[in-house]
């Protein structure tokens, strides 16, 4: 898993450079809320889960549904503080495909 890179605002404007991603990937927790903007440079869509670490009273892992990112598109995802696994203290993002996809993350 490899841990994404925040690219924080200033005031007097920050150059926002789109970064390579993978299939499985990390956000540090005291980033949320933050938003993740996957760029989706393949010719295919890729499909795209913000894994839920929740847990049923009976255990059982939360449910998470795949977002398609049609090719030559973007799509931004809101992570709020509901994604962070409290045994990690991390968000996990995973792409079915990281062939041509970027990301912007903005804490």
């Amino acid at each position: 898993m490899a841990l994404l890179t925040a690219t924080t605002p200033a005031v007097g404007g920050t150059l926002a450079a789109p970064a390579a991603i993978g299939t499985s990937n990390t956000i540090n927790g005291n980033l949320a809320p933050c938003n993740l903007k996957v760029i989706n440079g393949a010719g295919s869509p890729v499909s795209v889960t913000i894994v839920d670490p929740g847990h049923t009273a009976a255990g059982n892992t939360g449910t998470q549904a795949a977002v398609a990112v049609a090719n030559g598109a973007a799509k931004w995802f809101s992570l709020t503080t509901a994604f962070i696994d409290p045994s990690t203290s991390l968000i996990t993002v995973t792409l079915d495909s990281a062939t041509s996809v970027t990301y912007e993350l903005i804490p």
